[in-house]
């Protein structure tokens, strides 16, 4: 299991990323304001479409549904995917959890052994302080997009540990200009693969019940414990 099934958290040519004041003034204040809404952060929940891209085949596959996000020193993270089939995701304690509703069985992942790849994962949640992405990534400010009507500043993200670069080759991340926080994510892995995961309707520190993150099974579940 790679660092990418818990990314379950566009074509390659983009246009030109263009820059209205010099890069280092614009990537300054860019993460001054991701800071600022770092700080105020403490949950976040979103509508999520998630397209995962398998090069060598030729392959797109879309999965659509609403992420929960804890922040805390053990965050807590679920997707439950809709369409085009039900599926939910808990990661919480180092631990993850993938919920087949057909197949009424949960597959159990013990993260501990890959905590460094699970954290840095994690950091690119929402809510991290930049300080703490040098910690683990080298930032580069790559200028802006035109995402849904909005220009978007890109960061691209890539990882210092050698062992998560083995997995994750890097992050490009959409920051938005209205909340400062990602609305859209790229996770590049060295086959080339790669996965997009795009957000709306984000809601901040809204209301979140326990129970949230929790997985809801039938009874007669079968949990599996996976390698």
């Amino acid at each position: 299991m790679g660092a990418l099934i818990v990314a379950a958290c566009a074509g390659s040519a983009r246009p030109a990323r263009g820059q209205a004041k010099p890069a280092s003034v614009k990537q300054s204040m860019v993460l001054a304001r991701m800071d600022q809404a770092a700080i105020a952060v403490r949950a976040i929940s979103a509508k999520l479409v998630k397209t995962t891209v398998t090069v060598l085949v030729n392959d797109r596959s879309t999965q659509s549904g609403t992420i929960y996000y804890k922040k805390g020193k053990k965050p807590k993270l679920l997707i439950r995917f809709a369409e085009p089939s039900a599926e939910t995701i808990l990661i919480k304690n180092d631990r993850a959890s993938i919920y087949y509703p057909r197949l009424n069985q949960i597959q159990e992942f013990n993260l501990e052994q890959r905590r460094d790849v699970l954290q840095q994962f994690l950091l690119l949640g929402f809510g991290t302080e930049t300080s703490e992405l040098r910690e683990s990534y080298h930032l580069k400010y790559l200028g802006v997009e035109n995402l849904d009507g909005q220009e978007t500043p890109v960061l691209e993200l890539t990882p210092r540990s050698a062992s998560v670069a083995r997995q994750l080759k890097k992050v490009d991340l959409w920051i938005s200009e209205r909340s400062w926080l990602p609305v859209q994510q790229e996770f590049f892995e060295p086959s080339g693969d790669y996965i997009i995961a795009r957000y709306a309707s984000l809601k901040i520190n809204s209301p979140m019940p326990r129970a949230i993150f929790k997985i809801k099974a039938k009874p007669g579940v079968q949990r599996v414990k996976m390698d």
